[in-house]
């Protein structure tokens, strides 16, 4: 289907030691089994074969870059259900659900800032890429709302729990707000102590897309926080991406 979409015939293989070298740097990685990475390897593969990279300010984009971007790029996308509508000859409209992979890369360019996609640079609970695809995942059907396309079965409770989720954080960073001191300045490095008693970063609290895309990063680099915080939403997210990033977070999987 990918290959299809992208009107590919066949993908390069990526070079399996620097396949495992790239992918050593990303410890959200460890919930996936060999078949699931087997898998993501292939989505890399389609998706280095369909997009340009290109570096700014003389910055040099290696081989190693683009593999790492296209694993942290390809890991939320793993299969997901676009809504699709169709008029046959007799003019009856028909409506069905489309699971499909790598749809998400389409729809334009994404610019990213390698300190911060660099997955060597130790960044706990944040993650650039991931956070950006998110987005593309959020605009398959429109502007980013925080409701990527989805199964019919599925859009009342995703609505219902990250209405609930968004409500309650956007509640905890006014109290958060509300406490700091008037000779503090909520913008500066001084205020960091009171949001870092937040569950998420307070950017969450922009509104419903950036609140989507905050909580899949932190889904998959650090599920535990998400989990502990609103379990309703990560298991919301769980059934979503089809993943379980907790089963490494607790060692309950064999690597």
């Amino acid at each position: 289907m990918l290959r299809k979409l992208l009107g590919l015939s066949r993908p390069e293989p990526i070079d399996a030691a620097q396949w495992q070298r790239v992918a050593t740097d990303l410890p959200f990685l460890d919930h996936l089994d060999e078949a699931e990475r087997g898998l993501l390897k292939r989505q890399c593969e389609a998706f280095l074969a369909a997009k340009q990279f290109s570096g700014a300010a003389g910055f040099v984009v290696d081989d190693d870059v683009r593999i790492a971007i296209a694993l942290q790029a390809c890991l939320p996308p793993d299969r997901f259900v676009a809504p699709r509508k169709q008029v046959d000859d007799a003019g009856v409209v028909h409506e069905y659900d489309d699971e499909l992979a790598g749809e998400a890369m389409q729809g334009g360019p994404v610019v990213l800032s390698w300190p911060d996609a660099d997955p060597t640079a130790g960044h706990v609970g944040y993650n650039v890429v991931i956070h950006e695809f998110a987005h593309k995942l959020d605009m398959l059907d429109g502007s980013p709302d925080g409701a990527p396309p989805l199964p019919g079965a599925m859009r009342e409770r995703w609505a219902r729990t990250m209405t609930d989720a968004y409500e309650d954080f956007c509640m905890r960073v006014d109290r958060i707000e509300a406490a700091i001191p008037r000779h503090v300045d909520p913008e500066s490095a001084a205020a960091d102590a009171w949001y870092e008693r937040l569950p998420l970063d307070p950017y969450a609290a922009t509104d419903p897309g950036e609140f989507f895309a905050v909580t899949a990063e932190t889904f998959f680099t650090a599920p535990q926080a998400l989990a502990h915080a609103y379990p309703a939403l990560y298991a919301l997210f769980r059934d979503y991406f089809r993943q379980d990033p907790l089963t490494s977070a607790l060692g309950s999987r064999s690597r």
